[in-house]
């Protein structure tokens, strides 16, 4: 059985900011290697193929509820940022708006009867709740660095190890 228009459509939107969310990691990781932070930027990358991955995920899942994907047009990220906080400030209140827009469409999806999406839903819910603790956890080490150089060095190291 397929899904009502306006889970159909809340969808194909979220698939979109899951693109634009893969495209504000990469902006973000780009503006840290001109800031000569290669850890933080392979971080972002990484966090980037996730966004991707997620995209992904919810394409799979209208085309298996015999639906077609709309594909939208992406919006064009910020490209300048003040500092590495600034940065993964910015990571965290989209991290936020996306996890306001996944509470939206759970709620249609209960208000639509639809427990197949309520229950896909249900994974992106335990996601944001890990992306937003990952993010904020670098944001509290970087208000706690401060402008010491080389314990941002050290962090920009541990970022670097981050598995794909």
């Amino acid at each position: 059985m397929g899904m009502t228009k306006a889970i159909h459509d809340s969808l194909n939107k979220h698939i979109n900011i899951e693109f634009y969310s893969s495209y504000l990691y990469l902006s973000l990781s780009s503006y840290c290697e001109s800031i000569n932070l290669p850890g933080f930027a392979s971080w972002l990358r990484a966090q980037s193929r996730e966004e991707n991955d997620h995209a992904m995920r919810l394409f799979d899942y209208v085309n298996d509820r015999e639906e077609k994907v709309l594909l939208l047009p992406i919006s064009q990220p910020p490209l300048e940022f003040q500092s590495a906080l600034d940065v993964m400030q910015s990571a965290l209140d989209h991290e936020r708006k996306v996890t306001e827009l996944i509470h939206q469409e759970y709620a249609l999806a209960i208000k639509e009867d639809d427990y197949a999406t309520q229950i896909h839903l249900q994974w992106f819910i335990t996601e944001q709740v890990e992306d937003e603790k990952d993010v904020h956890e670098i944001i509290e080490q970087l208000k706690m660095i401060g402008d010491k150089s080389d314990a941002l060095l050290i962090l920009d190291r541990q970022l670097a190890e981050r598995e794909s």
